[in-house]
């Protein structure tokens, strides 16, 4: 039988007075201020981060066709991109990353608004992506990497040798990885004469504030109840998948989604 966390269990409340609450809520106002201007100066110097000029041309494949990283900006001077974990053969993308992606399709126009495009890339072979894309109803642009060298150069692709020595070199250091692909977000600027700039790039936790559910939970009285699970994002599960009233299991470690050509379950995510 599966071992599962009980996920309504949490400490007793302190119930108090509406004057009692309305202080204990005033002193953590405070502390909320105070949280919000750290993380607007650390914005500010996130935007002061010296740029180093793009001296590839990507070409990716894309719905319409051959696309370089220069067309994925389409007539804005900034781009962000998502680097999504789907492998090539992969028989779904990464649980993590569809988490991520289910937020996706409603920021897009409203980043258009502010000079900027968003696209998705992975490894994967354009009908792959196509199909998975197909199956969350997702309609964002999601372009293919798998010709060129995109998610190597980033550091989002290991190979199976580095995997094997434990010499992934990712989120800026090296490291043992669960997957051949990682999850990350790259920013680009793109000027007047159409020089290309990578402006910044984040990985592992600092994709957190992409996750506006999260944002939500940290809201709930329970938060995002997490603990006591082998990792973080145990509990996840593509939203095709979740079934009403069942529990985490805390002992379920990642896995990479298993491949189209393998001869076991030993790998799934699920």
């Amino acid at each position: 039988m599966e071992t599962t966390v009980e996920q309504n269990r949490m400490d007793p409340p302190n119930i108090v007075s509406h004057a009692e609450w309305i202080a204990a809520r005033t002193e953590l106002l405070n502390k909320e201020k105070e949280f919000t201007r750290l993380r607007d100066e650390l914005s500010r110097q996130r935007r002061e981060l010296p740029w180093e000029k793009v001296k590839k041309e990507y070409v990716f494949d894309g719905p319409t066709g051959k696309e370089t990283l220069a067309d994925l900006f389409d007539g804005k001077s900034q781009l962000l991109i998502y680097h999504f974990m789907l492998g090539p053969g992969w028989v779904e993308g990464c649980p993590s990353c569809s988490f991520v992606a289910d937020h996706f399709d409603g920021s897009v126009p409203h980043l258009a608004a502010r000079d900027a495009k968003f696209a998705v890339v992975s490894r994967a072979p354009l009908d792959q992506i196509g199909a998975f894309k197909m199956r969350m109803g997702w309609r964002f642009k999601w372009v293919s990497s798998f010709a060129n060298d995109f998610n190597r150069d980033y550091n989002v692709s290991f190979s199976k040798e580095e995997m094997a020595n434990g010499q992934i070199y990712y989120n800026y250091e090296i490291q043992k990885f669960p997957s051949e692909e990682g999850p990350g977000a790259s920013a680009f600027y793109k000027d007047g004469a159409g020089n290309i700039f990578h402006t910044y790039s984040t990985y592992g936790r600092g994709l957190d504030i992409l996750l506006g559910a999260y944002n939500w939970l940290d809201l709930a009285p329970k938060g995002r109840d997490e603990d006591g699970l082998a990792y973080s994002m145990a509990w996840v599960r593509h939203h095709d998948k979740y079934v009403d009233g069942q529990p985490a299991d805390p002992t379920r470690i990642y896995s990479q989604p298993k491949s189209s050509d393998a001869k076991c379950c030993s790998a799934e995510n699920d």
